[in-house]
């Protein structure tokens, strides 16, 4: 996942740090943190936040809104 998240912070610092204009890689790094945690059960990686946050930012952005 430190791709998606290499690309994210790259999308953020271009825009201004405007989390809206990066919403779409925001989305790609939490659902590949999702792949990862339901993967392993042990899974860990510093570009991801604890599987809570992770099912708790999905939960409140659907991917239709």
């Amino acid at each position: 996942c430190e791709t998606a998240a290499c690309t994210f912070q790259t999308c953020i610092s271009k825009n201004t740090y405007n989390q809206e204009k990066c919403d779409a890689y925001l989305r790609k790094l939490y659902l590949c943190c999702q792949s990862m945690y339901e993967g392993k059960a042990r899974a860990e990686s510093t570009a991801c936040p604890k599987l809570d946050v992770v099912k708790r930012w999905l939960k409140n952005h659907p991917e239709n809104s």
